[in-house]
């Protein structure tokens, strides 16, 4: 069924029942379009995970009939698995020319450049790729060249609007063509596979003209140095702040390699020309704090980014002091409250006034809030909505919101569903192998590979690791056990250590000497012995490894007495 030849499908394999990691694909006449590639990042349940990956093992089985991978813009979450998982896809890469230049330092890095047929696109430009003729459509969102596609087929026309908002006055770019969108909508839209983000939030998003004018007055007559920490591939935002210093005669400094980046790719593709040069960070030592604004990267928190490190003290050529402000221009991602609450405790314990999306207005949504999908629905008129970048709850609702504007086929996908769009009703027809994959130091590696599994157990756990060493005729314990322990309360003493290797001499004892000879059934016995202690002790289940080693004897004797090591 997902090879259906007959039908215009669409399959996402990530992005639809999470924000992040998009992964989306559309079949017809057995061939496959992939659009976006992207990645999400690490989380509580991946202790020392930074970055997760949606699995292709489905169209990896089917590479010999992808046809190409678009690319709607050069958001991590969008086009951030690229160089990691390009080389199992093998196929060419569109995109428009600020996301190709982003891409090929990304590719660049990994070492795949000149492997990657990368092909740019000129805005609003049309390709064709075996049945799907596809149009580039520009909307606005917070990075240059947010790209919707109208994907036309023999069995329809698809709307799949990527990341997008209504802005009037966006910084970077132009406003959306809305008379160009209500015309596609005239000509006829079978499905929109549309952001669902902000399906919860009234109203309408906010311009970022709005946010400018907003910084130009909350940060007028501050006296000592200005920090504004954001994204990096937030550039109307760096925009707007570049413009706001240069109205209040400062300078400003770029904090951190990935605006830098970023930053350099705007510039080779025509973007950022009516902005103040940047000035380097080892300048920042020589500029008056009153003349000095910074651009940081960190407004997440993130222990790499630069912001914490200068909370910390620890960059190279970055101070901020008492008399100082900082100004966190970015929405708070779920799940980073503690991690941002302490760094802006940090902050303020050093005098640095801190100011948050919570306090004042510094910061708009790149995504559309429910007005603006409104005015989507009501331009496109669409058969079949399916809602696509969000949580379950975020997809639902949305399905909800389409119906109640009219539309008559709503299709909630979640990642593996395969959704047949045409001809006839649209439905969920199959369900295809949907999974993560995480990059785990340099390996790529199943998101519930049993690395992955017991390092989340030791995070929870600790861990307890046992040697025995028993004679190889008699079966007997030629040494006491050894127990060493990680992160397991109340057993981190020598004596605490020898309960848990006497508990596993007694539960060895137990076995017959024949049975001892067996290192399998040995091992478990003294694994279960010495996790069961713990358990009983702590309420813990401690990871339990146990090596097992036979050695010549000079007699068969028990060793006894109490003893431990480690």
């Amino acid at each position: 069924m997902a090879n259906d030849n007959d039908s215009l499908l669409f399959l996402p394999l990530g992005g639809s029942g999470e924000i992040g990691m998009n992964l989306n694909l559309y079949g017809l006449d057995g061939k496959w379009l992939m659009v976006d590639l992207g990645v999400s990042f690490g989380e509580p349940h991946y202790p020392g995970i930074d970055l997760v990956f949606p699995d292709p093992s489905f169209i990896v089985e089917n590479r010999a009939d992808l046809l190409a991978l678009i690319l709607t813009h050069a958001h991590e979450d969008h086009y951030g698995a690229v160089a990691a998982l390009w080389p199992d896809l093998r196929c060419p890469v569109y995109a428009t020319p600020f996301t190709a230049e982003l891409l090929r330092g990304k590719l660049m890095e990994a070492g795949i450049l000149d492997q990657v047929p990368l092909h740019v696109i000129d805005l609003s430009k049309s390709i064709t790729l075996g049945g799907f003729d596809v149009e580039f459509f520009s909307l606005t969102h917070s990075i240059p060249e947010p790209n919707a596609l109208v994907i036309r087929t023999r069995l329809g026309t698809v709307l799949h609007t990527g990341d997008w908002k209504l802005d009037p006055d966006p910084q970077i770019g132009h406003p959306t063509d809305e008379d160009a969108l209500a015309a596609i909508g005239e000509a006829g839209v079978r499905a929109i596979v549309c952001d669902s983000t902000n399906v919860f939030s009234p109203g309408r998003s906010g311009s970022e003209g709005a946010v400018r004018d907003s910084l130009e007055t909350l940060l007028d007559n501050r006296k000592g140095r200005i920090a504004v920490t954001t994204f990096a591939s937030n550039l109307a935002r760096v925009s707007t702040i570049a413009k706001v210093a240069q109205k209040h005669d400062r300078h400003v400094v770029l904090v951190g390699r990935s605006l830098h980046r970023a930053v350099s790719a705007a510039r080779d593709t025509g973007y950022l020309e009516d902005c103040p040069p940047f000035l380097s960070e080892a300048d920042a030592g020589h500029i008056p704090p009153e003349k000095l604004l910074l651009i940081c990267t960190g407004s997440q928190g993130e222990a790499r980014g630069a912001m914490s490190r200068i909370a910390a003290n620890e960059h190279r050529d970055i101070v901020l002091e008492a008399g100082d402000t900082v100004v966190f221009s970015s929405k708070i991602i779920p799940g980073n409250e503690l991690t941002l609450a302490r760094l802006h405790n940090m902050l303020v314990e050093n005098g640095i006034e801190v100011i948050t999306e919570k306090a004042e207005f510094v910061h708009v949504s790149g995504h559309p809030n429910r007005g603006e999908l409104k005015q989507m629905y009501e331009w496109v008129r669409p058969e079949v909505a399916v809602p696509v970048h969000g949580e379950v709850r975020h997809l639902e609702e949305h399905g909800a919101l389409a119906r109640s504007l009219g539309v008559k086929e709503v299709v909630v996908p979640r990642n593996g569903t395969l959704v047949r769009l045409a001809p006839g009703p649209a439905a969920i027809i199959d369900h295809v192998p949907a999974g993560r994959l995480v990059m785990d130091g340099t390996v790529l590696v199943d998101a519930e590979a049993l690395p992955v599994i017991e390092r989340r157990r030791l995070q929870h756990n600790g861990a307890v690791f046992v040697t025995l060493t028993i004679g190889e005729a008699s079966g007997a314990l030629a040494a006491y056990p050894q127990v060493m322990t990680a992160g397991v309360p109340g057993f981190d003493s020598e004596e605490a250590m020898a309960d848990i290797a006497e508990a596993v001499r007694e539960a060895v004892m137990d076995l017959a000497p024949a049975v001892r000879l067996t290192p399998e059934k040995v091992g478990e016995q003294a694994r279960v012995a010495a996790r069961r202690h713990v358990r009983n002790a702590t309420a813990k289940r401690p990871v339990t490894q146990v090596a097992v080693s036979y050695v010549r004897e000079a007699d068969d004797r028990v060793v006894s007495g109490k003893g431990v090591h480690g």
